[in-house]
């Protein structure tokens, strides 16, 4: 019995795309810090992560190439210079793939609900088991190297108890008490602080080692947004006593270009994106009406920042297009000029 041929979808080619120009990205940035890497320890899982970007790749690759499918250009070894000097610390690169692990963790749960069609979803399902052990992988390690933080502690409720006035919605008013920080807001505020301090460090990396002016500039107005985030995030938890972690910034003081202009301004998109996504998120989790606004006028902030950035790109002929649909009506008219 022939089975009938199922064609991808507008989906399945949109996750496919994407997650070949991630993976295309996140190899070239994980064999420079492969090649620096000493410590024994955070070493396997920068190796384990390398490996699966890698694999990655191979089998799209056979995807694209069945599908007939045009191979995005993505990222090559054209944009990493092996032989810049050290960049990063060991520590920093574990903190990086933990990071990144957790953003891949939630593109590839929305990949998964996106796919259709047997060997996509099942391609899907794979890199998802495969980012979430990296990610437990990296956990562990940086929890037992006392590198990554624990979220605050709170003290474990005794009993359930329900909303009796709409004070606890309240929050904008400034002569009133705010009342406490629930433990949903508290997760919110200190993993939103804790990714923007990783994008804070990587603005500063990749402002001191590009040699464009535009790129420059673009990334110390990220590092300057992501600071003054990290402060409101902050100030948010110290007003109830809840003291953030604080982590060593993991950066040389190299100014030799490392990575490509465009894989830089690439990345910093992929991490706007990400930001925005978990912007959103906490603003409709978040029940006090002060965390609400906070969250929205700094999504705005944001998405201006990923404005400025697709301008560069443009630009400068760094912005490669997903695939979509054919513009019928300038086809139409095409074909009246013929």
């Amino acid at each position: 019995m022939n089975e009938r041929k199922i064609n991808i979808t507008s989906a399945e080619i949109g996750s496919l795309w994407t997650g070949y120009m991630n993976d295309s990205m996140s190899k070239c940035i994980l064999g420079f810090m492969l090649k620096h890497i000493e410590d024994p320890d955070i070493k396997p899982v920068i190796q384990y992560a390398y490996d699966i970007s890698s694999n990655h790749l191979e089998q799209l690759l056979v995807t694209f190439e069945k599908e007939k499918y045009a191979i995005p250009n993505g990222f090559t070894e054209q944009d990493v210079n092996m032989n810049a000097p050290w960049l990063f610390s060991d520590t920093f690169c574990l903190m990086y793939v933990n990071h990144m692990a957790k953003a891949g963790m939630l593109i590839y749960s929305g990949f998964v609900s996106m796919s259709y069609r047997d060997d996509v979803c099942n391609y899907f399902v794979q890199a998802l088991n495969e980012t979430s052990n990296l990610y437990k992988q990296s956990l562990e390690t940086g929890l037992s190297k006392g590198i990554i933080s624990r979220h605050p502690y709170i003290e474990v409720p005794k009993e359930t108890d329900y909303i009796d006035s709409k004070k606890y919605l309240s929050g904008l008013n400034p002569f009133n008490d705010k009342r406490p920080l629930n433990a949903v807001e508290i997760s919110h505020l200190y993993q939103n602080l804790l990714t923007n301090s990783m994008g804070m460090k990587l603005c500063i990396a990749f402002a001191q080692t590009s040699p464009s002016k535009d790129v420059q500039d673009y990334m110390i107005r990220g590092r300057d947004i992501s600071k003054k985030h990290i402060k409101i995030f902050t100030d948010s938890l110290m007003k109830d006593d809840i003291e953030p972690a604080q982590t060593n910034i993991g950066i040389s003081d190299s100014t030799t270009q490392t990575f490509s202009d465009k894989l830089m301004m690439f990345h910093m998109n992929l991490l706007i994106t990400s930001g925005i996504g978990n912007y959103s998120t906490a603003a409709s989790a978040s029940q006090r009406s002060d965390l609400m606004l906070n969250y929205e006028r700094l999504s705005l902030e944001v998405s201006r920042l990923a404005k400025s950035g697709a301008d560069i790109m443009i630009k400068h002929n760094w912005l490669e297009q997903p695939p979509g649909t054919k513009d019928r009506k300038k086809l139409s008219k095409d074909k009246q000029k013929g």
